[in-house]
This record gives structure tokens, C-alpha cells and sequence, in this order.
């Protein structure tokens, strides 16, 4: 038997077939776009996703027999708002995780105790309900018309099988879902003027959620097969690594940055800013930091300076003490631990001799304190990481890694060749929805560890603190 799954992410989607033992058999990847009309907002056309998915599975096809998958898994992109009428057709562009502009919504939401308790969240102006409450105060006809509020991996699925279903993972990012109890919470709900009619179906991640349509099945020459839950990407790229058991841990260097651990329990702590979800399989909750911009600051550095981030990552050399010139990566806001949309970034202690090679390590640098800050956080939530795997586009730096190591002070987990992300979590959860056994708290072959340089281990911290009080004296301005 074969297994797909399917990742939505910000600027691709990518489809995978998996076997029985989990090899990846083969995989394709679609491009998306992102649109930004105005500061803060980030959106992307719903339409876009079924396409790409549609593409991507006949591409996967003619790669390999797809004659006998009979599970397929979803992840993408969380927080987004996806609004749509009561014909299942969009009423808007999807506003996406990364959209800030309801961040005065947010902070009316947070204000009011009972989201924090209910949600163990802080309303973060990236999540769903402070989206959907701005629809309601700016685009009031379009929000009378709202159907269903549904996350951009389940307007996938509603196109896939035809089904308003979310899963926990997901659901917890919006704002109304009651992360304890695995449920919408009603009261949430009436607080942003909408009902449990509004939402969709809730199932565990590694439940099945619905099967392929008929119709879809034959023109894309697959089975019908069933499509589970699935998760939220960090969640899912979690289940794809194996993070599972209480107290494993992933670092992920992608657009955005994540430091993730796995919770038997649930322990929220709003206050820290860090996010405390539900996991993608029963019984099971996360903890997450998370920084707005991690690869993203270097690839922002790369449009300023018109090098590639290879170009300007190649000649950093060994690690050395921290760089005298300070950067700070808030190029649109940021999360954990500050939970401010509308602080931006900040290059400190330039001079003549502050070229692209020492902004690049300036970059990398700040990203790494920003990771610092989420490590604390979670500390304080009583989360302590002892070693982590490193995932992600920006893991593929020995560098990078030696910077994050010797600054959390923790050893990182570089996994053997091959897909332990998202896709493959997906792909491990539609195994399950058909009673398969994925082995999902399985962690991946290492093929290296990177330790910190304790050597430089007090030279990072202090700069850690340095990048701190810069931070104190930005949000003072």
C-alpha cells in the first residue's frame, strides 16, 4: 500500500507518495505566490491551492503507481482565514499567517481574559479571529455572507472530498478553540459574532476526515481513497521528525522560525508568548516559539545586497565571537517572546567597514538571539530542551547551526538525507487514518550532531543580552 500526503505551504505545495515503510517514492512540488497590497497584508487566492494541488498529484502519478495508495494526509499553513459563502466558493483572498493587520482586533480579544483562559493563547494579530473580526468591522458585507471560517489546508480538503472538517492542531491557532478540552468554544465564538454552524467538523489529526471524490479520483486517476485529519505544519513537520514523546524537540529554520517541544500534557502559559497547541494525534499538546523571520530576514538581506543567500553564507568561515554590528529581525512584527505586529527590524553599530560579509553574519546572528528569547519562554512555561533536531531550508548551514548551538547552548540533531518534514507528517497521518501503523514517535536516523562551541558559549550569551536591551530601547521609541 502507498500513502500521500500533501503540504500547503506559504510559497509551494508539495505532494509526496510514501510506501509501507515510509520511503519516500517520489515527490513534486508546486510554486505559489504570495500578494501584498499593503503594509501588513499578506494573501494568497484560495484557487491557487486546488490548483497547484491538482498539478501535483498528476505529476506524482506519472512519477510512480499511485494505483494502490489508500491514505492521504494534509498539512499547510496555519492561521489563515478562509471565508467562504454558502455556495463553498471563496468571498475573499485568504489572509494569511503572516498578515497583520488586524492587530488592533487581537489586542482587543486579548484584553479580554476569557480568550487567554480558554485558549491558553495570547490573540496574536496573526491569528484567525482577529482576520475574521476586521472582515467584520471593514468588510461588512462580506462577513454577512460567511458560511464557513475555514484553515487553508481544510479549503483544500473541501475541494479533496467535499467536507467542512478541521483537526485540533490547526483549530488551535485560531483563537476560538477551547485547546484544553479539544473543542470550539462557543462562548469564544459569540464573543467575534459567529456560531459552532460557522466552523467545521473537528477530528483528531491521525482521524479520517472524508475520502476523495468520485469525480476527482477519476481525473486525476487515483484512488478513492481516505483523507485523514491531518495537522497544522509545524505539528505536522513534528510527526514527520518523530517529535512526539514529552520532551522531544525540533528546531526549524524555515520562512518563519519555530523552536518546537512535544507536551504530554497540557501546560499553558499565556504570558510567555509561546504558543501551546494541540498535537496532531490524541491526548497530546505542543509548545512553540516562534520568530516571524528566520530564513526570511537572510533572503531579505539577499534582495538589499542583489547576492544570494548561498553567495553571502559561503566564506563565513569557522564561528567566531559575536559580530559588534547588531541586527534585529523584526522585519514584520514578531511573536514569541514579544507579541508586537508592529515593531520592525533594526541594524545597529554600523561603520565604514561594515560590509555585506559582516551583515550577513549580523543577520544570522539576530535570528539566533531571537531563537534565544523563544528558548527562555518556553523555559518559563517549565519546557526545558536538551538537544533538538535542526529542520528546515536554513539547517543545510554547518554554520548557521554552530551559531544556534553554542547560543541555546543545546546539541542539534542534523537528520539523515531525506524528507522529515511536513509532507511526510501528512503522509504518517493518512497511514493512520486507515489503521496502519506509522510509527509516528519514531526519530529519524542522525547523520551529525552539532554541539555548541562552549568556548564561545559566554561571549553569545552576553551578546544575547546586548540584543535584548536593544530590543528594551526599540520598543521604547
Amino acid at each position: 500500500m502507498k500513502y500521500i500526503g500533501l503540504d500547503l505551504g506559504t510559497s509551494s505545495l508539495k505532494a509526496i507518495v510514501i510506501d509501507e515503510t515510509q520511503c519516500v517514492l517520489g515527490e513534486h512540488t508546486e510554486p505559489l505566490s504570495v500578494e501584498r497590497r499593503h503594509d501588513g497584508w499578506s494573501e494568497q487566492d484560495p484557487a491557487s491551492w486546488c490548483t497547484a494541488a491538482v498539478t501535483a498529484l498528476m505529476a506524482l502519478s506519472a512519477k510512480v503507481d499511485c494505483s494502490d495508495v489508500t491514505g492521504m494526509g494534509l498539512s499547510g499553513h496555519m492561521h489563515g482565514a478562509t471565508l467562504i459563502g454558502a455556495d463553498d466558493m471563496p468571498l475573499r483572498p485568504c489572509m494569511l499567517w503572516n498578515d497583520t493587520r488586524s492587530h488592533q482586533q487581537a489586542a482587543a480579544m486579548d484584553n479580554d481574559p476569557v480568550f487567554r483562559t480558554a485558549t491558553g493563547n495570547i490573540v496574536f494579530p496573526g491569528f484567525t479571529a482577529p482576520k475574521v473580526d476586521w472582515v467584520r468591522e471593514n468588510e461588512p458585507k462580506i462577513f454577512d455572507k460567511i458560511a464557513k471560517v475555514l484553515l487553508p489546508k481544510d479549503y483544500l480538503r473541501l475541494f479533496l472530498t467535499g467536507e467542512h472538517v478541521s483537526e485540533m492542531s490547526d483549530a488551535a491557532g485560531t483563537a476560538w478553540l477551547d485547546t484544553g478540552a479539544r473543542d470550539w468554544s462557543d462562548e469564544l465564538l459569540s464573543k467575534c459574532h459567529l456560531t459552532r454552524e460557522h466552523m467545521p467538523a473537528l477530528v483528531e489529526g491521525s482521524a479520517a476526515s472524508g475520502t476523495l471524490r468520485a469525480d476527482l479520483a477519476d481525473k486525476l486517476g487515483l484512488p478513492q481513497m481516505t483523507v485523514a485529519g491531518g495537522a497544522g505544519d509545524n505539528a505536522a513537520a513534528a510527526i514527520g521528525a518523530g517529535v512526539v514523546r514529552d520532551g522531544t524537540a525540533f528546531l526549524s529554520l524555515g520562512t518563519s522560525g519555530v523552536l518546537f517541544a512535544a507536551n504530554d500534557a497540557y501546560r499553558p502559559d499565556p504570558a510567555t508568548a509561546v504558543h501551546t497547541f494541540c498535537h496532531a494525534v490524541p491526548d497530546t499538546w505542543h509548545q512553540m516559539g516562534v520568530i516571524l523571520a528566520a530564513t526570511d530576514a537572510l533572503e531579505w538581506l539577499s534582495r538589499l545586497t542583489g547576492q544570494s543567500a548561498a553567495a553571502l553564507t559561503s566564506d563565513l568561515g569557522d564561528l567566531q565571537v559575536p559580530s559588534k554590528t547588531l541586527f534585529l529581525p523584526y522585519l514584520g512584527g514578531e511573536r514569541t517572546p514579544h507579541n508586537d505586529a508592529q515593531i520592525r527590524g533594526q541594524f545597529l553599530h554600523l561603520d565604514h567597514a561594515t560590509d555585506a560579509r559582516a551583515a550577513t553574519r549580523a543577520v544570522l546572528e539576530g535570528v539566533s538571539y531571537a531563537f534565544a528569547d523563544c528558548q527562555q519562554a518556553l523555559g518559563a512555561t517549565g519546557t526545558q530542551i536538551s538537544d533538538a533536531l535542526a529542520l528546515g531550508g536554513g539547517s543545510k548551514s554547518d554554520y548557521w547551526l554552530s551559531l544556534l548551538a553554542t547560543t541555546l547552548n543545546i546539541p542539534l540533531n542534523v537528520p539523515e538525507a531525506g524528507d522529515f518534514g511536513a509532507a511526510l507528517g501528512a503522509a504518517r497521518l493518512g497511514m493512520m487514518a486507515t489503521g496502519a501503523d506509522a510509527a509516528v514517535a519514531t526519530l529519524p536516523p542522525i547523520a551529525k550532531t552539532i554541539e555548541p562551541q562552549r568556548n564561545l558559549s559566554d561571549a553569545f550569551a552576553a551578546a544575547h543580552t546586548t540584543y535584548q536591551s536593544a530590543y528594551a530601547a526599540l520598543k521604547d521609541l
